[in-house]
């Protein structure tokens, strides 16, 4: 399990730019995963601006919460914190099919702790509301700031391309983010920065 702070700049990417990024910086990592998002038939989860999934990897797999950072220490910024749970891709597949064949199940672990103590009569209403599958690359960008590269495709076939520069440094994320954005050629506006996955899947679910 894991819990920490998550601050991040985060950018819609028109594919040609998308695809420039991904040839200019060397890869550190490669790989696919997939992405089931949960909530209530209510929205409640949404409600309170906290985001559950469960995410699926060849080798392993893990639930995770993000939920509003009571104390944020930056405001340029996307900042929440994320609750993390390890889990084998047996028992996320297991969970993933029982909610998709509308069984009851439970979150366990910290995430479950944390429904159980803010949501505890609305957590056994949980239901699998939408997922999206994504093709994430890892690259060393400039600094040696780690920029994430993800190629996302949703229930309705569309796809979407994104940059994610994530720091503990906000300062290091502006200054990074804005030479991407001279060199590349494309700039944050308010319809493609810190565009919610989740929305985004469900806008695009059948």
């Amino acid at each position: 399990m894991s819990k920490n702070r998550e601050i991040e700049a985060k950018t819609i990417l028109k594919r040609e730019v998308y695809d420039d990024l991904v040839k200019n910086f060397d890869h550190k990592a490669d790989f696919k995963q997939e992405n089931y998002y949960f909530d209530t038939p209510d929205w409640l989860l949404k409600t309170h601006n906290i985001g559950l999934r469960i995410r699926i990897f060849s080798d392993h797999a893990e639930q995770t919460m993000k939920v509003p950072d009571p104390r944020p220490v930056q405001t340029d910024f996307h900042e929440v914190i994320e609750i993390n749970d390890d889990l084998s891709v047996q028992k996320a597949k297991k969970m993933v099919q029982q909610a998709k064949d509308g069984q009851m199940f439970t979150f366990a672990g910290n995430v479950g702790i944390y429904l159980q103590e803010h949501f505890a009569k609305e957590s056994s209403k949980l239901v699998l509301f939408t997922w999206s599958k994504t093709r994430r690359i890892l690259a060393n960008g400039p600094q040696n700031c780690e920029l994430t590269l993800d190629s996302t495709s949703y229930p309705d076939s569309f796809c979407d391309y994104e940059l994610e520069i994530e720091n503990t440094n906000p300062a290091l994320i502006k200054k990074v983010q804005e030479k991407l954005e001279r060199k590349y050629h494309f700039k944050q506006t308010a319809a493609s920065t810190n565009q919610n996955k989740i929305a985004r899947a469900t806008a695009h679910r059948k």
